[in-house]
């Protein structure tokens, strides 16, 4: 049986489809790199949102590059509402998302442990 989505989630989808390429089109700035939304989590009366992002390439820190587009986040929002169906389009907050950094750590400290020599023998 297919399973059901929530309209919360449904709306997130939209959001994301709809904000990535708004980002990539409207902001030019170089410093902000290649921006991925890796997820949108909308309040439940559909009021606000959380846009998680990542960046690759980036020469902003994390806080600099969610400043960034904290400030453009009214810019967006007026553009996202015109390419919506909605009656109302959330309030964005643009959250950096370091999942991929840590788990890019994570597999940089295990490649660096070298096997002991009595595992070697076996």
């Amino acid at each position: 049986m297919p399973k059901e989505f929530s309209r919360t989630q449904r709306i997130g989808e939209l959001i994301q489809r709809e904000l990535s390429a708004l980002i990539h089109r409207e902001l030019t700035n170089p410093a902000l790199g290649m921006i991925t939304i890796c997820e949108v989590d909308t309040s439940p009366d559909l009021k606000s949102a959380k846009v998680y992002i990542t960046s690759l390439a980036s020469s902003m820190t994390h806080k600099e590059l969610e400043r960034t587009l904290n400030e453009h986040a009214g810019e967006l929002r007026y553009l996202l509402a015109q390419r919506m169906t909605t009656r109302t389009t959330p309030r964005l907050h643009f959250i950096y998302d370091e999942t991929l950094d840590k788990a890019i750590h994570i597999n940089e400290l295990l490649n660096s442990v070298k096997p002991s020599e009595s595992d070697d023998n076996q």
